[in-house]
């Protein structure tokens, strides 16, 4: 992996530790900050907020940004397969494997990934 790579998954995964505190408030000493909680009921926008809006929101380390279809179009031509297999194996170096998302299965992957698009696309 090259300085650069590595410097922008830093970049990335500072961000995501970031947005992770702000998304959940301050932790106490008796609780535990978790990048996502799925569970049953899991909700794909709720865990994105946990696990992905760090990156996703402000198109750190060059992801594309959520809510902007320029940035999804020629990703999304390459087909919604090619999205979740990025998603769960990571990308270029910068993305990393399961987005950040360690306890979601490929399936809440998946309906994490066509929520971003749902909310992206016009």
């Amino acid at each position: 992996m090259s300085l650069k790579n590595v410097v922008k998954t830093g970049v990335a995964l500072s961000g995501l530790v970031l947005a992770s505190v702000l998304a959940t408030g301050s932790a106490t000493a008796g609780q535990t900050l978790t990048l996502a909680q799925v569970s049953e009921g899991f909700d794909p926008a709720r865990t994105y907020t946990q696990s992905c809006a760090a990156c996703h929101n402000s198109g750190a380390a060059g992801a594309p940004r959520m809510g902007n279809s320029a940035d999804w179009s020629a990703r999304l031509e390459k087909g919604m397969d090619v999205l979740v297999e990025h998603t769960i194996n990571g990308f270029n170096n910068i993305m990393p494997p399961k987005g950040m998302c360690f306890t979601c299965s490929d399936d809440e992957l998946r309906a994490i990934v066509q929520y971003i698009i749902d909310e992206s696309v016009e």
